[in-house]
């Protein structure tokens, strides 16, 4: 493959887009180089699970023709998208990451897909998560575990972990992602890519368990905020069988407007006055809000102490889960992972006062995170307590001398967000002291989505002209070694062997069970 076509990958989506409307690059050339990047770097990090190239090079061909004939071509036409393995594909394995699923093959997509689909994007394969979404360590007994691009001996975050990977490997320019406690922020934050949880009903999901639960969203990731915002804008809308989704003004999010930093009135917690967090991330932390201090109107800190946060989080999370598990948990409790389960036995031994109890704890989080708008623009945090600790590592059990309770309490820096419902983003800002990407996690009120990714954009037009602040790039010299390691997880028989054709494991053009 030619120099140029080689490259392509490495453009954003935005640019793809623009340069296929200008008969400048070809839907079809740019699959071609997707796929041949993808069997080039994925087995480094095993992002990608189930492909579906056949069909993406089919409507690639498709999409190429139509570029041709001159017809109106819609938002993301040509661009090829992962699709966390959360999110059902029509005809294509959606596995969750779970034994019981190992051939599900669904029949309809989810909404989400479906109209990004109807957008243009073309879906060419699935992206590792862990076993149900459980956890923020992507691993999971049928793919194997997710590597961080930086260092694939660490972990990548979860439960979106494929789809960071995927973007800071280059590999894909748009995925999906999903968020209940930091989901989608914590993957962007330890990958250096973007992820935006996004107020709840801006995204469709016609497939959410609980209709009316406010605390899982789908949402966009890219390598930048325009490239994000580019993805939400061609996400949004309402649904019928999704009541969040009714009734939200689903207003424009792109273009991103410019926004003037000096203006800007910021808060920001190292902790929210709860959550363990490791000396070195507030270190890198700090020294990132000294450098912005001096470039807006104001930059105060929140004195808050939330920590009936964890609480609350425990009995909500419990409830998503009997919600959507309890029928398996008691009929075939040996297909789930101990997370899940654990998850489960959790809602066992809550009563209707503790739901209350959530539900009002939840309600004053809300209120006094609104309240917090009222005084700034923008309230910042670290996303993650720690550093990427290695993927044999289930979870992060010590954080600075102080045992986490269960498997995601070192979520809480997100996951307290996640309970006042408002918009959050995960933006890159350089290194860690130890070398690995660092995220800020950017909140702003809610349902005012597209004013966070103009600040956010802002930040980062200034982060660009800083090498301690740019977005971070991993060595990809290092990433053309094969790391058969990340598949050894498997504790089932692997749904397909591994052999010629199918680098790493990677499973393709997988439409059907077998």
């Amino acid at each position: 493959m030619p120099d140029a076509m080689a490259s392509l990958p490495e453009l954003g989506a935005v640019a793809l887009r623009r340069l296929i409307g200008e008969r400048q690059v070809s839907p079809l050339e740019l699959m071609r180089a997707c796929i041949a990047r993808i069997e080039r770097f994925n087995p480094a990090v095993n992002a990608l699970c189930a492909t579906d190239f056949e069909r993406a090079l089919q409507a690639a061909r498709v999409a190429e023709d139509q570029v041709m004939r001159g017809v109106p071509l819609p938002a993301l036409h040509g661009l090829p998208l992962g699709v966390k393995d959360l999110q059902a594909t029509a005809g294509l394995l959606t596995t969750s990451g779970n034994v019981r699923l190992r051939g599900h093959v669904p029949d309809a997509d989810v909404s989400l897909v479906a109209r990004l689909r109807q957008a243009g994007a073309i879906v060419t394969a699935k992206t590792n998560t862990p076993d149900m979404g459980a956890g923020a360590n992507t691993r999971n007994p049928v793919w194997g575990a997710t590597g961080n691009p930086f260092d694939p001996t660490l972990n990548a975050g979860g439960s979106s972990g494929g789809s960071a990977a995927a973007l800071a490997t280059d590999l894909l320019p748009l995925c999906t992602g999903s968020d209940t406690g930091g989901s989608l922020r914590i993957p962007s934050a330890l990958c250096g890519v973007v992820g935006l949880r996004p107020s709840p009903g801006l995204i469709a999901n016609d497939q959410r368990p609980l209709g009316w639960s406010a605390i899982s969203v789908l949402g966009p990731m890219g390598r930048d905020v325009a490239d994000t915002a580019f993805l939400l804008q061609a996400s949004m809308g309402p649904h019928p069988m999704d009541p969040l989704s009714l009734g939200v003004r689903h207003a424009p999010v792109w273009p991103v407007p410019e926004m003037d930093l000096r203006g800007l009135r910021v808060a920001y917690t190292e902790d929210f006055g709860a959550c363990a967090v490791d000396p070195m991330i507030r270190r890198t932390f700090l020294q990132r809000i000294a450098a912005i201090e001096r470039e807006v109107a104001v930059c105060e800190p929140l004195d808050w102490a939330l920590q009936d946060g964890h609480r609350c989080f425990d009995v909500l999370r419990a409830e998503s889960f009997v919600a959507a598990f309890e029928e398996v948990a008691r009929t075939q409790p040996e297909t789930l992972s101990p997370q899940v389960r654990a998850n489960v036995e959790m809602a066992a031994r809550i009563t209707l006062a503790d739901r209350a109890w959530a539900h009002l704890e939840q309600t004053r989080l809300l209120r006094q995170f609104q309240s917090a708008f009222e005084r700034y623009d923008l309230i910042l945090a670290p996303v993650t307590p720690v550093s990427p600790f290695p993927w044999t590592q289930p979870h992060a059990e010590v954080i600075d001398g102080q045992p986490q309770r269960h498997y995601y309490e070192w979520l809480s820096l997100t996951y307290l967000v996640t309970l006042a419902t408002n918009p959050a983003l995960s933006l890159p800002c350089g290194r860690d002291e130890a070398g690995m990407p660092f995220g800020l996690q950017l909140v702003g009120p809610l349902h005012q989505d597209g004013r966070l990714l103009a600040m956010a954009a802002a930040f980062e037009r200034h982060f660009a002209g800083h090498a301690a602040l740019a977005r971070p790039r991993p060595d990809f010299t290092a990433l053309e070694t094969p790391r058969p390691a990340l598949r050894s997880i498997v504790t089932h028989p692997p749904l397909y062997p591994d052999g010629a054709g199918h680098p790493g494991g990677l499973v393709t053009d997988t439409r059907t069970a077998v």
